[in-house]
């Protein structure tokens, strides 16, 4: 769902990426809770995920994995989660075993189509920064996909003790990237998080959050890339056709054959 702040269009000269749900594929609460438990040995049916689930996503522990301060640094990430797991009364043998899964991006496959977009975004003279709220380096996830040079900019929670929504970390990633928010594009899938980039001049495509990693979704990227781009050249065309349209009376053209004639246009 592109968004914007209702300025005049720009040129997209870059493009920045939520990471997890957006980029990468993101394992649901059911399917984090199940890998754990089957981690450490034990049942992980429909029954032994739900009795997890009801004890660590209680409303005061859903506030505090939500904390706007929960990623800005691995250690405030991990103290979070096991502050929650402790209070949830889960043995330390489980809560080591989510919390593995949850800091492991061997769960957080690219999507189908990040490559290709990557590509078509390059082509088009777009600079391509990542922005995440995550508690450890992502660089080396890029690397073993072999994407890691087609990105101009990393922006990571982690690193710089600030984190979405924040407009902070926006204008940090605009800062990193050399460009303006009125010609960079910001995608992710949460409201909450990315769609905070339009308070900031930046327009704004949610795209649905990436459960499955083969679906196919990011062509909606280089085509909001291209609308801006053509309803830009739609401009300019009629902005010359104003401006041919003014040409005064009697001017001199030239025909195909090379003879000259004098038109009169018609003025109202």
């Amino acid at each position: 769902m592109p968004t914007s702040n209702g300025s005049r269009a720009h040129d997209i000269r870059a493009v920045v990426f939520d990471w997890r749900g957006t980029l990468v594929s993101e394992l649901t609460p059911v399917g984090w809770v199940r890998e754990a438990l089957r981690r450490v040995g034990r049942d992980y049916d429909d029954h032994a995920v739900t009795t997890v689930l009801r004890a660590i996503q209680t409303p005061e522990s859903l506030r505090r994995m939500r904390s706007p301060q929960g990623n800005t640094s691995a250690e405030r990430h991990r103290d979070t989660y096991y502050g929650v797991f402790t209070a949830a009364g889960l043995d330390s043998e489980l809560a080591d075993e989510l919390w593995a899964v949850e800091s492991d991006p061997a769960y957080n496959r690219f999507a189908v189509d990040a490559a290709e977009t990557f590509a078509s975004l390059a082509k088009r003279g777009c600079k391509i920064g990542v922005l995440s709220n995550i508690h450890f380096d992502i660089r080396p996830v890029f690397e073993r996909a072999r994407l890691l040079d087609s990105v101009d900019a990393f922006v990571l929670s982690c690193e710089h003790g600030i984190q979405k929504p924040d407009p902070a970390i926006f204008h940090l990633a605009l800062e990193e990237l050399g460009t303006g928010p009125e010609c960079t594009l910001m995608v992710g899938d949460r409201p909450s998080r990315d769609g905070v980039a339009v308070d900031i001049g930046m327009s704004t495509l949610l795209v649905p959050t990436l459960l499955d990693h083969e679906r196919r979704r990011l062509h909606l990227v280089t085509s909001t890339v291209g609308a801006h781009r053509e309803h830009r050249g739609a401009r300019r065309a009629r902005r010359r056709h104003r401006a041919t349209a003014a040409v005064a009376p009697n001017t001199v053209e030239f025909t195909a054959c090379g003879s000259r004639r004098r038109s009169s246009p018609e003025w109202p």
